[in-house]
């Protein structure tokens, strides 16, 4: 683990972490959105 830590400096890591995030929550935004349009149907 300490070899990949020195390979990618800590920035990289957070700013990873975050768009993993975001990308979780828009998709779960999408999904939440189609399911509502699915029962209005």
């Amino acid at each position: 683990m300490t070899s990949m830590e020195d390979k990618f400096p800590r920035g990289l890591w957070v700013r990873l972490i975050i768009y993993v995030a975001v990308g979780h929550v828009f998709a779960a935004f999408v999904y939440l959105l189609f399911t509502l349009g699915a029962q209005n149907q």
